[in-house]
Order: structure tokens, then sequence, then C-alpha cells
């Protein structure tokens, strides 16, 4: 139960996503509206596509390959509503931001 520094508060400013590995694990960080941060397995559970690699707007993380829409704040699928991603927990300590990978496994899509 080890939260590990990933990155500062200046590394992700609010609407920014960035992918990250800790303990050998896709991460993608993302900074919604309110400057919340949220730490969600960085593939898409659809096909394994990076998530960095698609958009976001604030408030939606979208895949690239075929245009999955989450949820930032929750990692609840959107399009399609029946998925999820993945959430890591997350502290913040002073400028630092922490993420935990202990027990959280990676969910892959119903089709």
């Amino acid at each position: 139960m080890t939260f590990q520094k990933v990155c500062t508060l200046d590394d992700l400013w609010e609407g920014d996503m960035e992918s990250f590995e800790v303990d050998g694990k896709d991460i993608l960080l993302v900074c919604a509206e309110g400057g919340v941060i949220k730490a969600f397995q960085g593939m898409c559970p659809h096909q394994d596509i990076p998530l960095s690699e698609g958009k976001f707007d604030g408030k939606t993380v979208i895949c690239r390959a075929h245009l999955w829409q989450f949820d930032a704040c929750t990692g609840k699928g959107i399009n399609p509503s029946d998925c999820a991603l993945a959430e890591y927990p997350v502290r913040i300590e002073g400028e630092d931001v922490l993420v935990q990978t202990s027990g959280v496994q990676v969910l892959f899509a119903h089709t």
C-alpha cells in the first residue's frame, strides 16, 4: 500500500492528461475541470490502445481508435456505458502527485 511519486502539480495542468509507468503499469493521469487529479489505467479496455494518444477535453477521455469515451472524474464509460477504466488512488503531498497501484486490476471491455 505504498504511494509513489509520479510527477508534480506543475507537470499536469487543468485539462491535461499524461501517461506514466508506475510499477510496470501504464497509468493515465488526468487533471479534470476544477483541478481534480485522477489516475486510471493507461490502456483502453477495448483493444489496449494507449489512452494518452486520444483526446481529453477536461471532462471526457476519448480513445483514438474507436472513440470510446470515459468520464474523467469516475472512469465510467460514457460510450459505451457498460465499460469502465480501473482507477488508482491518488494523493497530493505538497507539490507532488503520488499514485498507489497495489490491489488495482486493469479492466477489460465486454467486446
